[in-house]
């Protein structure tokens, strides 16, 4: 190796990439305008400027000379705009005055700017907005802490990210979904979700997800496999978040225990439990459908113990109680746990949701 130069490494570490690099890779929430919308903006502001350089040329018309030598006209003045601010400038209309001269300079010349930034609009958007999301990714990055991550956006990731979002638990902002699907990261970033491309398997990924900061990590992978591999690289970046897992299989479920999840969900025994009990007490279904729907109806919510409420029985509240949270332990109503509430405990209950509230979502 050559004395004083440093060492090339070639690397497919996300981690290991400046900032600007990860335009694509991740992609911040924005506010789309209608492509007829932008080219109507384009068109109008073009005009605009065409229009006032014709006025101008025109006023002071005879500050200018024609090679036909028989003065301007409005069509000459027209001709004379469209040639000048296209940049073409045949020389056949050119001003002769000093007052002339300095219009061009002062007016003319930033119109001519202005029209070329209009005609090339679309190429500095595009220049402008990879600009704007690494700035923006940048300043995400250095202060993004105590968000949620949601690995996977298929069926259960959608329902996962639509209750965070229906019970306001997050802002869609401080939602990050990782997914190597990009139609997915589409659909997450419409609803103004950030989004990250690529296989949360991989560590780095997770890292530009920023999962060593979040507060809770949901994995909702297609495989258990690929769930178990993403719940030990998670909790291996973030010993402290509250993850979540979904798994098709009971048997696994012992496998996402050891590697750190803390809680998971069997998807497939708990539809294929729903479908039973819809064949014979279809009600029931309906009851714990609503209890899921945060939109309306019943809904199951935490608060915390009121002063007035410690000491009592939570059976005798005026809300329906399910159960209370004491150290990070849930009891259910009808354990000799929950017989007295005391300070500090939090309580699951029923809670109505008015319509009121659904308006305001």
């Amino acid at each position: 190796m050559i004395k004083g130069l440093k060492p090339f490494r070639i690397t497919d570490r996300l981690t290991d990439r400046p900032d600007h690099t990860l335009v694509g890779v991740i992609k911040m929430p924005v506010n789309t305008v209608s492509p007829i919308k932008a080219i109507g903006r384009r068109i109008i502001g073009a005009s605009l400027a065409l229009t006032l350089t014709v006025l101008i040329v025109y006023i002071d018309r005879d500050g200018y000379r024609d090679a036909n030598g028989d003065g301007l006209t409005l069509l000459d003045c027209l001709y004379y705009a469209t040639v000048s601010l296209s940049t073409t400038g045949y020389g056949d209309i050119s001003p002769v005055t000093e007052q002339a001269r300095l219009v061009n300079v002062l007016i003319i010349t930033p119109l001519r700017v202005l029209f070329l930034i209009v005609l090339v609009g679309t190429t500095l958007e595009v220049l402008t907005e990879r600009s704007r999301q690494a700035f923006r990714i940048q300043k995400w990055r250095s202060k993004v802490r105590d968000h949620v991550v949601v690995v996977g956006f298929g069926t259960k990731g959608r329902a996962a990210v639509k209750t965070l979002l229906g019970d306001e638990v997050m802002e869609p902002n401080r939602i990050v979904v990782v997914d190597p699907d990009q139609l997915a990261l589409d659909a997450a970033g419409a609803l103004g979700l950030v989004t990250v491309h690529g296989s949360a398997t991989r560590s780095d990924v997770l890292r530009v997800a920023g999962v060593q900061r979040a507060r809770a990590v949901v994995v909702a992978a297609n495989r258990d496999d690929s769930a178990v591999l993403v719940t030990l690289t998670a909790r291996e970046l973030a010993p402290n978040a509250h993850i979540v897992v979904s798994v098709r299989e009971a048997e696994n479920v012992h496998l996402l225990k050891q590697s750190g999840a803390n809680q998971v969900v069997i998807s497939s025994e708990t539809a294929g439990r729903l479908l039973g009990i819809a064949t014979s007490t279809p009600r029931v279904v309906d009851m714990v459908e609503d209890l899921l729907t945060p939109e309306s109806g019943l809904a199951i919510a935490e608060r915390a113990v009121e002063a007035s409420e410690a000491g009592g029985s939570p059976r005798h509240l005026p809300d329906t109680v399910l159960g209370l949270v004491r150290g990070g332990n849930l009891y259910r109503v009808d354990s000799p746990e929950a017989d007295a509430i005391e300070p500090g405990d939090r309580l699951l209950y029923v809670r109505k949701v008015t319509p009121t509230e659904d308006l305001n979502r």
